[in-house]
C-alpha cells in the first residue's frame, strides 16, 4: 500500500517514514511541490504519487502566531484539507485528517470522548475544527484522528526545548495547571498505520472520528519533571522545575485547562493503544541522551 503524506520535516511525517517498515511505502511531499497554501499543487502529486491512501500530516501549529494571522490558519488547516478531500474523493482513494485536543475548551473534568461536543477557544482550535468538517464533508472515505502534545526525537517540542533551555539555566518555571496527553511521535504513526492496514482488510474505516493519544495524564509541569528526571539519571542536563499559574505565563492564545483525550474507541476498532506517556518519554530521554553522546 501506498501513502502519501504531507510534509516532510514534521514530526509525524518522519515518524511515519521511520515506522512503516514492511507495512506500507510511505512517500512523504512538502513545499515546494506540495504547498497547503497553494491547492493548485495538489492536483499534480495526486497524479505523479498515484497513492492508495492520503494522510494529511501537515498544519499550521503556531498556535499563537495564528492569533494574528486567522486567514492564513484556515487557508492551511481547513481549505487545503477541504481540497485535498475533494481530490481524493474523485480519486476514489481515502483521505486521514490529523487534528487536535485544541477543538475542545478545556472546562470538561473527565477526558474527552469523540461524542463531546467542540468548542474551541483559539484561531488553531476553530481551523482544525474546520478542516475536520471539511474532509468529513469532502469524501466520506475518511478519517479524523484528534491527537495532543506530541513529542519525538524529530523537529522542535517540548522535550528536547526543555533539554536545551537546560542546558543554560538552573531552575524553570512551567505551568502545572494545564493538564492533557503526551504522544510519542511514533506511537501515534503506529496507530495510524494500524488503521490504514485494517481499511485494506475491511474496505474501509469503522467510523470516521478516533482520539489517539498516549495513556496518562500529565500537567506540563509533571512533563517536565520526569524529563528532568530520567535525563540527571543518565548524567544530562537537568533543572529545578518551578511549577506556575496559567495566569503566570500569558500568552496570546488560550490553552485548554484539561484537553485529556479517551483513546478507548481507536483500540476497540483497530485494537492499537500508544504507551503509557512516562515509559514513552522516558524511552525518548534516553534515545535523545544516547544520541547526544555519540
Amino acid at each position: 500500500m501506498k501513502i502519501l503524506v504531507t510534509g516532510t520535516s514534521g514530526q509525524l511525517a518522519r515518524s511515519l517514514a521511520a515506522r512503516a517498515q514492511g507495512q506500507a511505502e510511505i512517500v512523504l511531499v512538502g513545499r515546494p511541490d506540495l504547498d497547503l497554501e497553494n491547492p493548485a499543487t495538489f492536483a499534480p502529486v495526486l497524479k505523479s504519487v498515484a497513492p492508495d491512501m492520503v494522510i494529511n500530516a501537515a498544519a499550521h501549529t503556531g498556535v499563537d502566531q495564528q492569533e494574528d494571522e486567522p486567514e492564513r490558519a484556515f487557508r492551511i488547516n481547513a481549505e487545503a484539507p477541504a481540497e485535498l478531500a475533494r481530490l481524493t474523493r474523485l480519486a476514489g482513494i481515502p483521505i486521514i485528517q490529523i487534528s487536535t485536543d485544541y477543538v475542545f475548551d478545556g472546562t470538561s473534568t473527565r477526558p474527552y470522548v469523540e461524542a463531546n461536543k467542540p468548542n474551541p477557544q483559539t484561531v488553531y482550535g476553530r481551523s482544525k475544527l474546520a478542516g475536520e468538517e471539511a474532509v468529513r464533508a469532502g469524501n466520506p472515505d475518511h478519517l479524523v484522528v484528534r491527537t495532543a502534545w506530541v513529542v519525538s526525537r524529530y523537529g522542535r517540542n517540548f522535550v528536547k526545548t526543555m533539554l536545551s533551555l537546560a542546558e543554560t539555566r538552573d531552575s524553570l518555571q512551567v505551568v502545572a495547571d494545564q493538564f492533557g496527553n503526551p504522544t510519542e511521535a511514533h506511537d501515534l504513526a503506529d496507530g495510524l498505520l494500524a488503521a490504514a492496514a485494517a481499511w485494506r482488510r475491511q474496505g474501509g474505516f469503522p467510523q470516521g472520528l478516533y482520539h489517539l493519544a498516549g495513556q496518562g495524564r500529565a500537567s506540563w509541569h509533571d512533563l517536565a519533571g520526569h524529563v528532568f528526571a530520567v535525563s540527571a539519571s543518565l548524567d544530562g542536563p537537568s533543572a529545578l522545575v518551578e511549577p506556575v499559574g496559567s495566569e503566570q505565563w500569558p500568552a496570546k492564545a488560550v490553552r485548554p485547562a484539561n484537553s485529556e483525550l479517551n483513546s478507548e474507541a481507536f483500540f476497540r476498532d483497530f485494537n492499537y493503544r500508544a504507551g503509557h506517556w512516562q515509559e514513552r518519554v522516558g524511552a525518548l530521554v534516553t534515545e535523545l541522551a544516547g544520541s547526544a553522546n555519540r
